[in-house]
Protein backbone atom coordinates (compact mmCIF):
# COMPACT_ATOMS: atom_id res chain seq x y z
CA UNK A 1 0.00 0.00 0.00
CA UNK A 2 1.21 3.47 -1.01
CA UNK A 3 1.59 6.21 1.23
CA UNK A 4 0.14 9.99 0.12
CA UNK A 5 2.87 12.65 0.17
CA UNK A 6 2.76 16.12 1.49
CA UNK A 7 3.80 19.64 -0.40
CA UNK A 8 3.31 22.15 2.45
CA UNK A 9 4.12 26.01 2.57
CA UNK A 10 6.66 27.14 5.08
CA UNK A 11 6.11 30.81 5.26
CA UNK A 12 2.91 33.57 4.59
CA UNK A 13 2.41 31.67 1.06
CA UNK A 14 3.40 32.36 -1.94
CA UNK A 15 6.69 30.31 -1.91
CA UNK A 16 6.38 28.67 -5.54
CA UNK A 17 4.73 25.95 -4.54
CA UNK A 18 3.20 25.86 -7.86
CA UNK A 19 6.07 25.01 -9.41
CA UNK A 20 7.48 22.12 -7.68
CA UNK A 21 3.85 20.67 -7.17
CA UNK A 22 3.56 21.19 -11.08
CA UNK A 23 7.34 19.00 -11.40
CA UNK A 24 6.25 16.78 -9.15
CA UNK A 25 2.92 15.74 -10.26
CA UNK A 26 4.55 14.28 -13.85
CA UNK A 27 5.32 11.36 -11.03
CA UNK A 28 2.72 11.06 -9.45
CA UNK A 29 -1.31 9.41 -10.52
CA UNK A 30 -3.19 11.44 -8.38
CA UNK A 31 -3.02 15.03 -7.10
CA UNK A 32 -5.16 16.59 -4.87
CA UNK A 33 -6.40 20.06 -2.93
CA UNK A 34 -6.99 19.67 0.80
CA UNK A 35 -8.06 22.88 2.03
CA UNK A 36 -8.82 27.03 1.04
CA UNK A 37 -10.54 28.11 -1.70
CA UNK A 38 -9.90 30.79 -4.67
CA UNK A 39 -7.93 33.02 -2.04
CA UNK A 40 -4.80 30.51 -2.85
CA UNK A 41 -3.35 31.05 -5.91
CA UNK A 42 -0.44 29.26 -8.01
CA UNK A 43 1.56 30.31 -10.69
CA UNK A 44 3.18 28.26 -12.85
CA UNK A 45 5.89 28.66 -16.23
CA UNK A 46 6.09 26.16 -18.77
CA UNK A 47 7.55 26.67 -22.07
CA UNK A 48 7.19 30.42 -21.60
CA UNK A 49 3.49 29.99 -20.43
CA UNK A 50 2.11 31.47 -17.31
CA UNK A 51 -0.83 29.37 -15.66
CA UNK A 52 -2.45 30.76 -12.44
CA UNK A 53 -4.21 28.09 -10.83
CA UNK A 54 -6.49 29.24 -8.02
CA UNK A 55 -8.87 26.13 -7.11
CA UNK A 56 -7.82 23.05 -9.66
CA UNK A 57 -4.93 20.82 -8.70
CA UNK A 58 -1.71 22.00 -10.03
CA UNK A 59 -1.48 18.06 -11.68
CA UNK A 60 -3.89 19.14 -14.59
CA UNK A 61 -0.77 19.96 -16.15
CA UNK A 62 -0.44 16.29 -16.43
CA UNK A 63 -2.53 14.68 -18.34
CA UNK A 64 -2.57 11.12 -16.91
CA UNK A 65 -2.87 12.64 -13.83
CA UNK A 66 -6.22 12.25 -12.16
CA UNK A 67 -7.00 15.59 -9.62
CA UNK A 68 -9.02 16.13 -6.73
CA UNK A 69 -10.63 18.47 -4.91
CA UNK A 70 -10.97 17.71 -1.20
CA UNK A 71 -13.88 18.51 0.90
CA UNK A 72 -12.09 20.56 3.01
CA UNK A 73 -11.72 23.19 0.17
CA UNK A 74 -14.69 26.01 0.06
CA UNK A 75 -15.34 25.41 -3.96
CA UNK A 76 -16.53 29.08 -5.12
CA UNK A 77 -18.30 27.41 -8.36
CA UNK A 78 -18.16 30.55 -10.29
CA UNK A 79 -14.64 30.41 -9.49
CA UNK A 80 -13.48 26.98 -10.95
CA UNK A 81 -15.73 27.07 -13.51
CA UNK A 82 -13.97 30.17 -15.70
CA UNK A 83 -10.46 28.41 -14.35
CA UNK A 84 -12.07 25.12 -15.79
CA UNK A 85 -12.06 26.85 -19.37
CA UNK A 86 -8.77 26.97 -19.51
CA UNK A 87 -8.11 23.32 -20.19
CA UNK A 88 -9.69 21.00 -22.37
CA UNK A 89 -10.71 17.16 -21.50
CA UNK A 90 -11.27 17.84 -17.50
CA UNK A 91 -14.02 15.14 -17.37
CA UNK A 92 -12.50 11.39 -15.67
CA UNK A 93 -9.30 13.61 -14.85
CA UNK A 94 -11.45 16.38 -11.82
CA UNK A 95 -13.34 15.93 -9.45
CA UNK A 96 -14.58 17.66 -7.21
CA UNK A 97 -16.14 16.13 -3.19
CA UNK A 98 -19.56 16.09 -2.73
CA UNK A 99 -18.70 16.89 0.77
CA UNK A 100 -16.92 20.33 -0.02
CA UNK A 101 -18.56 23.58 1.14
CA UNK A 102 -19.70 25.87 -1.33
CA UNK A 103 -18.68 29.60 -1.42
CA UNK A 104 -21.45 31.43 -3.40
CA UNK A 105 -21.32 34.96 -4.49
CA UNK A 106 -23.18 36.44 -1.25
CA UNK A 107 -20.07 35.39 0.80
CA UNK A 108 -17.58 37.49 -1.16
CA UNK A 109 -20.15 40.40 -0.68
CA UNK A 110 -20.23 39.94 2.94
CA UNK A 111 -16.19 39.47 3.47
CA UNK A 112 -15.93 42.65 1.18
CA UNK A 113 -18.18 44.69 3.22
CA UNK A 114 -16.86 43.65 6.85
CA UNK A 115 -13.30 44.29 5.94
CA UNK A 116 -14.67 47.66 4.70
CA UNK A 117 -16.36 48.44 8.39
CA UNK A 118 -12.73 47.59 10.42
CA UNK A 119 -11.21 50.17 8.70
CA UNK A 120 -7.24 50.30 9.73
CA UNK A 121 -8.19 47.42 11.70
CA UNK A 122 -8.89 45.22 8.87
CA UNK A 123 -7.08 41.83 8.35
CA UNK A 124 -6.10 41.98 4.61
CA UNK A 125 -8.42 39.34 3.32
CA UNK A 126 -8.75 38.70 0.06
CA UNK A 127 -12.00 39.32 -0.28
CA UNK A 128 -12.97 36.00 -2.06
CA UNK A 129 -15.82 34.70 0.65
CA UNK A 130 -13.49 32.60 2.63
CA UNK A 131 -13.77 33.00 5.94
CA UNK A 132 -17.49 33.63 5.52
CA UNK A 133 -17.42 30.50 3.76
CA UNK A 134 -15.66 28.56 6.32
CA UNK A 135 -17.82 29.94 9.22
CA UNK A 136 -21.05 29.10 7.56
CA UNK A 137 -19.75 25.67 7.76
CA UNK A 138 -18.62 25.72 11.27
CA UNK A 139 -21.84 27.33 12.23
CA UNK A 140 -23.91 24.46 10.88
CA UNK A 141 -25.75 26.72 8.38
CA UNK A 142 -23.45 25.99 4.98
CA UNK A 143 -23.92 23.95 1.91
CA UNK A 144 -22.27 21.49 -0.15
CA UNK A 145 -21.14 20.97 -3.58
CA UNK A 146 -23.48 17.59 -3.57
CA UNK A 147 -26.09 19.97 -2.96
CA UNK A 148 -26.14 21.53 -6.60
CA UNK A 149 -27.15 18.11 -7.86
CA UNK A 150 -30.98 19.25 -6.51
CA UNK A 151 -31.18 22.78 -7.38
CA UNK A 152 -34.63 23.37 -6.34
CA UNK A 153 -33.99 21.95 -2.54
CA UNK A 154 -30.67 24.16 -2.36
CA UNK A 155 -32.68 27.53 -3.41
CA UNK A 156 -34.82 26.98 -0.70
CA UNK A 157 -32.38 26.13 1.85
CA UNK A 158 -30.18 28.88 0.85
CA UNK A 159 -33.66 31.65 1.04
CA UNK A 160 -34.55 29.97 4.41
CA UNK A 161 -30.55 30.80 5.50
CA UNK A 162 -31.07 34.46 3.93
CA UNK A 163 -33.99 35.04 6.16
CA UNK A 164 -31.87 34.60 9.39
CA UNK A 165 -29.29 36.91 7.99
CA UNK A 166 -31.64 39.42 6.81
CA UNK A 167 -30.59 42.02 10.04
CA UNK A 168 -26.64 41.46 9.33
CA UNK A 169 -26.70 41.40 5.35
CA UNK A 170 -29.31 45.43 5.95
CA UNK A 171 -26.50 46.75 8.24
CA UNK A 172 -23.89 45.73 5.72
CA UNK A 173 -26.21 46.98 2.93
CA UNK A 174 -26.01 44.22 0.47
CA UNK A 175 -27.86 43.45 -2.23
CA UNK A 176 -28.94 39.53 -1.55
CA UNK A 177 -30.42 37.83 -5.27
CA UNK A 178 -34.25 37.32 -4.96
CA UNK A 179 -35.46 33.10 -5.87
CA UNK A 180 -35.54 33.11 -10.03
CA UNK A 181 -32.16 35.03 -10.00
CA UNK A 182 -30.74 31.86 -7.32
CA UNK A 183 -32.10 29.33 -8.74
CA UNK A 184 -31.13 30.14 -12.39
CA UNK A 185 -27.40 30.57 -10.90
CA UNK A 186 -27.51 27.11 -8.94
CA UNK A 187 -29.17 25.53 -12.18
CA UNK A 188 -25.92 26.80 -14.27
CA UNK A 189 -23.78 25.70 -11.72
CA UNK A 190 -25.10 22.01 -11.71
CA UNK A 191 -24.92 21.86 -15.74
CA UNK A 192 -21.38 22.72 -15.39
CA UNK A 193 -20.05 20.59 -12.62
CA UNK A 194 -22.25 17.95 -12.06
CA UNK A 195 -19.73 15.44 -13.83
CA UNK A 196 -17.61 16.51 -11.72
CA UNK A 197 -18.85 16.13 -8.34
CA UNK A 198 -17.63 12.46 -6.64
CA UNK A 199 -17.14 10.69 -3.20
CA UNK A 200 -13.45 11.68 -3.30
CA UNK A 201 -12.93 10.16 -0.30
CA UNK A 202 -13.49 6.83 -1.17
CA UNK A 203 -11.51 7.66 -4.53
CA UNK A 204 -8.73 8.58 -2.34
CA UNK A 205 -8.79 5.24 -0.42
CA UNK A 206 -8.99 2.93 -3.37
CA UNK A 207 -6.13 4.91 -4.72
CA UNK A 208 -4.24 4.14 -1.92
CA UNK A 209 -5.09 0.28 -1.68
CA UNK A 210 -4.57 0.05 -5.38
CA UNK A 211 -0.70 1.18 -4.64
CA UNK A 212 -1.18 4.59 -6.91
CA UNK A 213 0.92 7.49 -6.23
CA UNK A 214 -0.88 10.17 -4.29
CA UNK A 215 0.32 13.82 -4.20
CA UNK A 216 -1.74 16.24 -1.81
CA UNK A 217 -0.97 20.22 -2.36
CA UNK A 218 -1.32 22.89 0.21
CA UNK A 219 -2.85 25.93 -0.07
CA UNK A 220 -1.28 29.27 1.29
CA UNK A 221 1.36 28.92 4.13
CA UNK A 222 2.05 27.38 7.86
CA UNK A 223 2.50 31.05 9.05
CA UNK A 224 -1.04 31.59 7.70
CA UNK A 225 -2.59 28.93 9.67
CA UNK A 226 -6.20 29.36 11.82
CA UNK A 227 -4.52 27.81 14.97
CA UNK A 228 -0.81 27.90 13.91
CA UNK A 229 -0.39 31.72 12.14
CA UNK A 230 -0.21 34.91 13.40
CA UNK A 231 -3.64 35.48 14.31
CA UNK A 232 -6.13 37.11 13.66
CA UNK A 233 -3.84 37.68 10.68
CA UNK A 234 -4.44 34.31 8.73
CA UNK A 235 -6.64 32.18 6.98
CA UNK A 236 -9.74 30.55 7.93
CA UNK A 237 -8.23 26.75 7.22
CA UNK A 238 -5.80 24.55 9.01
CA UNK A 239 -2.74 24.65 6.05
CA UNK A 240 -0.43 22.43 8.00
CA UNK A 241 0.51 19.00 7.00
CA UNK A 242 -2.11 17.88 9.48
CA UNK A 243 -4.94 19.95 7.68
CA UNK A 244 -4.73 17.18 4.51
CA UNK A 245 -5.79 14.44 6.19
CA UNK A 246 -9.32 16.07 7.02
CA UNK A 247 -9.23 18.28 4.05
CA UNK A 248 -9.23 14.61 2.28
CA UNK A 249 -10.65 12.24 4.83
CA UNK A 250 -7.49 10.13 5.37
CA UNK A 251 -5.50 8.74 8.26
CA UNK A 252 -2.02 10.35 9.43
CA UNK A 253 -0.98 6.49 8.51
CA UNK A 254 -1.63 6.87 5.21
CA UNK A 255 1.19 9.90 5.22
CA UNK A 256 4.45 9.43 3.20
CA UNK A 257 7.16 12.38 3.11
CA UNK A 258 6.32 15.67 3.66
CA UNK A 259 7.99 18.52 1.52
CA UNK A 260 8.28 22.08 3.03
CA UNK A 261 8.30 24.85 0.06
CA UNK A 262 10.24 27.90 1.04
CA UNK A 263 11.54 31.27 -0.26
CA UNK A 264 15.09 31.87 -0.13
CA UNK A 265 14.01 35.28 1.00
CA UNK A 266 10.62 36.12 2.97
CA UNK A 267 7.29 37.76 1.61
CA UNK A 268 3.86 38.31 3.11
CA UNK A 269 0.46 39.87 0.99
CA UNK A 270 -1.98 42.19 3.66
CA UNK A 271 -1.54 43.18 6.99
CA UNK A 272 0.25 41.29 10.11
CA UNK A 273 3.41 41.12 11.60
CA UNK A 274 6.58 40.35 9.54
CA UNK A 275 9.72 40.35 11.61
CA UNK A 276 12.03 40.57 9.01
CA UNK A 277 10.48 42.96 6.46
CA UNK A 278 12.32 45.02 4.67
CA UNK A 279 11.14 49.30 4.03
CA UNK A 280 14.64 49.99 1.76
CA UNK A 281 15.79 49.38 -1.24
CA UNK A 282 16.62 45.84 -0.88
CA UNK A 283 12.81 45.05 -0.12
CA UNK A 284 12.11 46.90 -3.31
CA UNK A 285 14.56 45.25 -5.49
CA UNK A 286 13.48 41.90 -4.36
CA UNK A 287 10.03 42.84 -4.55
CA UNK A 288 10.87 44.11 -8.34
CA UNK A 289 13.24 41.01 -9.46
CA UNK A 290 10.86 38.02 -7.78
CA UNK A 291 7.69 39.88 -9.77
CA UNK A 292 5.98 40.23 -6.22
CA UNK A 293 2.69 40.52 -7.07
CA UNK A 294 -0.32 38.09 -5.39
CA UNK A 295 -1.53 35.48 -8.12
CA UNK A 296 -5.22 35.84 -6.79
CA UNK A 297 -5.53 39.62 -6.09
CA UNK A 298 -2.92 41.72 -7.79
CA UNK A 299 -1.70 42.96 -4.36
CA UNK A 300 1.74 43.64 -4.16
CA UNK A 301 3.63 41.68 -1.95
CA UNK A 302 5.63 43.01 1.25
CA UNK A 303 8.99 41.45 1.49
CA UNK A 304 11.98 40.65 3.59
CA UNK A 305 15.32 38.55 4.51
CA UNK A 306 15.04 34.88 5.17
CA UNK A 307 13.54 34.19 8.77
CA UNK A 308 14.95 31.07 10.30
CA UNK A 309 13.61 31.34 13.32
CA UNK A 310 10.01 31.30 11.87
CA UNK A 311 10.94 28.93 9.06
CA UNK A 312 12.52 26.17 11.31
CA UNK A 313 8.82 26.64 14.30
CA UNK A 314 7.12 25.51 10.44
CA UNK A 315 9.35 22.95 9.87
CA UNK A 316 8.59 21.06 12.91
CA UNK A 317 5.00 22.03 12.71
CA UNK A 318 4.65 20.17 9.46
CA UNK A 319 7.52 17.16 10.60
CA UNK A 320 9.19 18.07 7.02
CA UNK A 321 11.63 15.79 6.13
CA UNK A 322 13.15 18.28 3.51
CA UNK A 323 12.35 21.25 1.74
CA UNK A 324 12.36 23.38 -1.41
CA UNK A 325 14.09 26.18 -2.02
CA UNK A 326 12.42 28.65 -4.51
CA UNK A 327 13.68 31.56 -6.07
CA UNK A 328 17.43 31.55 -5.25
CA UNK A 329 17.96 33.77 -8.12
CA UNK A 330 16.13 36.50 -7.12
CA UNK A 331 18.79 37.35 -4.54
CA UNK A 332 21.91 37.07 -7.20
CA UNK A 333 23.87 40.49 -7.63
CA UNK A 334 23.16 41.35 -4.09
CA UNK A 335 26.87 42.07 -2.32
CA UNK A 336 25.73 41.32 0.85
CA UNK A 337 22.82 38.16 2.13
CA UNK A 338 21.30 38.59 5.82
CA UNK A 339 19.51 35.86 7.59
CA UNK A 340 17.49 36.35 10.41
CA UNK A 341 19.02 33.81 13.43
CA UNK A 342 17.40 34.72 16.02
CA UNK A 343 15.04 37.37 17.85
CA UNK A 344 15.04 39.70 20.38
CA UNK A 345 12.13 39.93 22.70
CA UNK A 346 12.04 42.49 25.57
CA UNK A 347 16.06 42.79 25.79
CA UNK A 348 16.30 38.83 25.39
CA UNK A 349 17.75 36.78 22.75
CA UNK A 350 15.24 33.85 22.25
CA UNK A 351 15.80 31.23 18.78
CA UNK A 352 11.70 30.27 18.66
CA UNK A 353 8.97 31.92 17.73
CA UNK A 354 6.85 33.59 20.52
CA UNK A 355 2.87 33.66 19.96
CA UNK A 356 2.99 37.50 19.77
CA UNK A 357 4.98 39.11 17.41
CA UNK A 358 4.58 42.51 18.07
CA UNK A 359 7.76 43.65 20.20
CA UNK A 360 10.29 41.16 18.39
CA UNK A 361 13.26 42.62 16.67
CA UNK A 362 15.29 40.33 14.49
CA UNK A 363 18.63 39.52 14.74
CA UNK A 364 20.78 39.39 11.48
CA UNK A 365 24.23 38.22 9.98
CA UNK A 366 25.36 38.48 7.15
CA UNK A 367 26.74 36.55 4.07
CA UNK A 368 28.86 37.30 0.84
CA UNK A 369 26.25 37.72 -1.95
CA UNK A 370 26.71 35.77 -5.62
CA UNK A 371 26.55 36.66 -9.31
CA UNK A 372 24.35 34.48 -10.73
CA UNK A 373 22.34 31.31 -10.05
CA UNK A 374 19.74 32.14 -12.63
CA UNK A 375 19.07 29.30 -14.88
CA UNK A 376 21.85 26.52 -12.74
CA UNK A 377 20.38 23.07 -13.16
CA UNK A 378 23.29 21.29 -11.19
CA UNK A 379 24.29 21.81 -7.83
CA UNK A 380 28.03 22.14 -8.53
CA UNK A 381 27.47 24.91 -11.01
CA UNK A 382 26.63 26.62 -8.29
CA UNK A 383 28.67 29.46 -6.89
CA UNK A 384 30.58 29.00 -3.89
CA UNK A 385 28.42 32.22 -2.14
CA UNK A 386 25.15 30.50 -2.84
CA UNK A 387 26.27 27.07 -1.97
CA UNK A 388 27.18 28.34 1.70
CA UNK A 389 23.97 29.93 1.49
CA UNK A 390 21.99 27.43 1.37
CA UNK A 391 24.06 24.99 4.02
CA UNK A 392 23.39 28.11 6.15
CA UNK A 393 19.99 27.87 6.09
CA UNK A 394 20.08 23.76 6.34
CA UNK A 395 21.75 24.79 9.81
CA UNK A 396 19.42 27.35 11.29
CA UNK A 397 16.33 25.16 10.24
CA UNK A 398 17.50 21.67 11.39
CA UNK A 399 15.89 20.54 7.76
CA UNK A 400 17.74 19.43 4.12
CA UNK A 401 17.34 20.82 1.11
CA UNK A 402 16.39 18.37 -1.30
CA UNK A 403 15.49 20.85 -4.54
CA UNK A 404 16.30 24.39 -5.70
CA UNK A 405 14.43 26.19 -7.85
CA UNK A 406 16.82 29.17 -9.97
CA UNK A 407 13.80 30.25 -12.65
CA UNK A 408 10.56 30.12 -12.53
CA UNK A 409 10.90 27.72 -15.74
CA UNK A 410 10.09 23.88 -15.04
CA UNK A 411 13.45 22.68 -15.98
CA UNK A 412 15.29 24.95 -14.33
CA UNK A 413 15.13 22.94 -10.85
CA UNK A 414 17.69 21.35 -9.35
CA UNK A 415 16.80 17.63 -7.24
CA UNK A 416 19.71 16.70 -5.15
Amino acid sequence: MNKADIIVGIQWGDEGKGKIVDNLAQKYDVVCRSQGGHNAGHTIWVDGVRYALHLIPSGVLNPKACNIIGNGVVLSPESIIKEMAQFQDLKGRLFISDRAHLNLPYHALIDQAKERLKGDRAIGTTGKGIGPAYADKISRTGHRVGELLHPERLCESILANFNTIEPIVKALNIALPNAQELLSTLQGYKDALEPFIADTTQMVWKAIDDGKSILLEGAQGTLLDIDHGTYPYVTSSNTVSAGACTGLGISPKDIGSILGIVKAYTTRVGHGPFPTEEHGEDGKRMADVGKEVGTTTGRSRRCGWFDAVAVRHSSRLNGCDRFALMKLDVLDGFKSIKICYAYEVNGKRVDYMPTNLDSVVPLYESMPGWDSVAGVRRFEDLPKEAKNYIDRIETLTQTKVGIISTSPERKDTIIL
